[in-house]
């Protein structure tokens, strides 16, 4: 075991303040990663706030975790000293079940090992995220970062990135289709990349008149206003996919309108019931309505050479690891274009 600098919060709707966690040391096919960069998720303040009922507190956060490896088990051949890797949403599953033997790992039928707040036989009961100075991970769940990309817009790839990537290439996104990407924030601005940068006719739908500009800057060919009736009343029928990023309970009708015959709006955003669903717009045009979640690790692996091939990243703002109670206030106000990235070297 090794003393690792991190920092953590210790009841619901504390603050997360400076903190000593125990990592194991690396096992024969474990992976060390000193964490260069870490993502603020929205999902770090859910669970800093217990808002789901689920959170064990000491809770350390962080899962889009950029970094160098540092050390290696003696039976781990992917990976070397000093490449640039990645950890996302998880950390381990069962590897045996349907999902898990189809490379869909985020939806193993036994749970998947969180990157943290799972259960864990290390010391602590649960995983400890990325909010930290070093992490250890099983070389099954680690991912090779592309050198050439700017490393401080990677770290979101490895939540917002994969959750708004996965839809897009499951549903066959691409040339010839028009597809709405729902909301500008964390989930939808890379949205919006992903489907221009796979061909896609892509519009921004937003109630925000001031995100016109940034929707085209970041790749949008057009953008809807969803408050404008009239906009919205001519672009019923018109949509072969939908990416609906919105982050809390909302009315989905009028955007179930806008799809075709056939066409489906993927959920993304908002993990809790919806205000509710009109079977007959489903009936009525055989249209589908499902979510997604991440996406499994040869999946994110691809996305990340996708975005290295067509230059992705997120856009971000960097802070210090002391800064993140104030980013977690402007987080509530959506006030962050479009993530928030700790430098951990930051962290002592």
């Amino acid at each position: 075991m090794n003393t690792t600098p991190a920092y953590a919060a210790l009841e619901a709707k504390g603050k997360v303040n400076p903190f000593s966690i125990e990592r194991r040391d690396p096992g024969p096919h474990d992976v060390q990663i000193d964490i260069e960069y870490c993502g603020v998720c929205h999902t770090d303040l859910h669970f800093v706030n217990n808002d789901w009922g689920m959170s064990q507190y000491p809770i350390v956060p962080g899962h889009e975790i950029v970094g160098r490896v540092s050390g290696v088990g003696d039976k781990v051949e992917k990976y070397k000293q000093g490449d640039l890797t990645a950890i996302g949403c998880m950390v381990g599953s069962c590897g045996t079940c349907q999902s898990c033997q189809r490379g869909n790992e985020q939806y193993c039928q036994n749970g998947m090992t969180a990157t943290y707040n799972s259960p864990s036989e290390d010391t602590g009961g649960v995983t400890f995220g990325g909010y930290s100075k070093s992490i250890v991970v099983h070389e099954n769940f680690v991912l090779h970062m592309p050198e050439s990309l700017e490393i401080t817009g990677t770290a979101p790839l490895l939540c917002a990135g994969i959750t708004t990537y996965s839809p897009l290439r499951h549903w066959h996104v691409g040339e010839g289709m028009k597809v709405g990407i729902i909301g500008l924030g964390g989930l939808g601005h890379m949205g919006v990349k992903f489907a221009h940068a796979l061909g896609a006719q892509t519009v921004m739908i937003t109630n925000s008149e001031s995100k016109v500009e940034d929707a085209k800057l970041l790749g949008a060919d057009d953008v809807l206003i969803a408050s404008d009736a009239d906009a919205i009343r001519k672009e019923c029928g018109e949509f072969d996919f939908l990416l609906n990023t919105i982050p809390v309970n909302h009315n989905i009708d009028p955007y179930l309108d806008l799809l075709k015959i056939d066409g489906t709006m993927c959920v993304v955003g908002a993990i809790e019931p919806l205000e509710h669903v009109n079977a007959a717009q489903l009936i009525f045009g055989r249209k589908n309505l499902a979510g997604s979640l991440i996406g499994g690790i040869k999946e994110t692996q691809e996305m990340l050479n996708f975005c290295a091939d067509h230059s992705i990243i997120s856009e971000v703002e960097v802070i210090k690891m002391e800064q993140i109670n104030e980013a977690y206030k402007r987080l509530v106000k959506s006030d962050v274009k479009y993530r928030f990235v700790i430098e951990m070297n930051s962290l002592s």
